[in-house]
């Protein structure tokens, strides 16, 4: 497993890992137009201590991760998704794309990470706690978190 920050050449791939998960897998209504930062992963993602990365297997993204400055030392976890067939400990993706962003964020200065998600990524919420998140309400978000339609769970990680 290769993890590497984002590259033009893997967008078409992103697209099609994190809406085929999205609709397919979990039956949730959105597009990749509903998603447009998908489509402009360095100006929405790679600008202050923000980044993103993906999982390669050979030339094939596989995984997905990235880090969204939010301000005041504080960034997003988004885009956290892992094709099936690498999911869970025997192949260590997730884990992998989570520990490449913590070391980026701790050398950047982020003290705190959040996250939404959907009430239906079961196996996510697990991995997210047995991480080091914890789960808050919606209004303990910073103001400047993006919230996306389809969130109903949100965590918070302090780091350093």
């Amino acid at each position: 497993m290769d993890i590497q920050q984002f590259k033009p050449l893997f967008e078409d791939q992103i697209v099609d890992l994190i809406v085929g998960i999205q609709r397919g897998e979990f039956q949730i209504d959105i597009t990749a137009a509903d998603q447009p930062d998908l489509r402009q992963i360095p100006d929405y993602y790679q600008r202050g201590s923000g980044n993103f990365w993906v999982a390669l297997e050979g030339e094939r993204v596989v995984g997905t991760v990235s880090l969204l400055d939010i301000g005041n030392h504080q960034a997003a976890l988004r885009k956290m998704f892992v094709h099936p067939s690498h999911r869970g400990s025997t192949t260590g993706t997730a884990r992998q794309l989570l520990e490449t962003l913590l070391a980026w964020a701790d050398g950047r200065g982020i003290r705190e990470l959040f996250l939404g998600t959907t009430a239906r990524f079961l196996a996510a919420h697990r991995f997210y706690e047995k991480s080091g998140f914890t789960r808050i309400e919606e209004s303990e978000l910073p103001e400047r978190f993006p919230v996306m339609y389809t969130d109903s769970r949100f965590y918070r990680c302090r780091l350093g």
